[in-house]
């Protein structure tokens, strides 16, 4: 199996819904302009809204999934900018394991300036896929201004609070990460402490490098020893080094998730 690159952007006008064309009301993306926060960085958000009956994706959808992607070109006033990715469902599309959100999703931003008293002024893109029966695509462009002052918004203060529990927050112990190899690339079990979370384990490993196609997870549980492989592709077929410290798992559960950050190798 090997990945397929699919790429979807959005954008959106300041204070108003810009919708998909040519897919008209299946998607609309509003940006909401946030507030400033005690460091000087500003917190924003991106409100999908969808048809009902329609999903998008989380950043690791699975093999049938289009994961979002963010462009910021021709900002003002902004030398970066950070998504947060609130706790996605896990779906079951046609026998395939997808994770995403249906019916729309807050992504919540963090916008990091140089000068945070002055204006800023954000523009870019943004692509998503959205799913029914079929996937389709959806690109939006953006263009919004960013207050200097303005004021808590709910839906993005939601969307930042249903985040992952970090491994310390979990109780997640020592993770290790056992790699041998493959004809085509990397096998890679992790193993770790975790009670269940859910009725069934759903394990998501990233490999901290966007050219590096993964599996599915195949989990095994051991009480309260949870053990996940994967298979790890590079997408030009080559040999490739794996940076254990990169490595990202997360286990998702009803409403829930647990996120750790790198591994050991034993």
């Amino acid at each position: 199996m090997r990945k397929t690159s699919l790429i979807i952007l959005g954008m959106f006008a300041f204070g108003h819904p810009a919708i998909a064309s040519p897919t008209g009301r299946l998607a609309q993306v509003e940006v909401l302009p946030g507030w400033r926060d005690s460091n000087g960085n500003h917190i924003a958000g991106l409100r999908i809204t969808l048809a009902p009956g329609w999903k998008t994706y989380w950043r690791a959808p699975g093999d049938a999934g289009i994961p979002p992607t963010f462009s910021f070109n021709g900002s003002e006033n902004i030398q970066a900018v950070a998504p947060h990715w609130p706790v996605p469902d896990v779906f079951d599309s046609n026998g395939m394991q997808t994770i995403g959100y249906h019916d729309g999703v807050v992504f919540p931003l963090t916008v990091f300036s140089a000068t945070p008293d002055q204006p800023m002024q954000m523009s870019g893109r943004i692509e998503i896929g959205i799913c029914e029966e079929i996937c389709i695509p959806v690109t939006l462009d953006f263009d919004a201004a960013l207050p200097i002052t303005g004021s808590r918004d709910t839906a993005i203060t939601a969307a930042l609070i249903d985040r992952p529990m970090s491994q310390a927050e979990a109780g997640v112990g020592k993770v290790t990460c056992a790699i041998a190899p493959i004809h085509d690339g990397l096998r890679m079990t992790a193993r770790f402490d975790l009670p269940p979370i859910a009725d069934k384990d759903v394990v998501v490993i990233e490999a901290g490098a966007p050219d590096i196609w993964v599996s599915e997870a195949q989990t095994q549980r051991d009480g309260a020893e949870l053990s996940a492989t994967v298979d790890m592709v590079h997408h030009s077929g080559t040999v490739f080094g794996l940076d254990r410290s990169k490595i990202k798992i997360t286990v998702l559960g009803d409403h829930q998730a647990v996120e750790i950050k790198g591994c050991s190798a034993s």
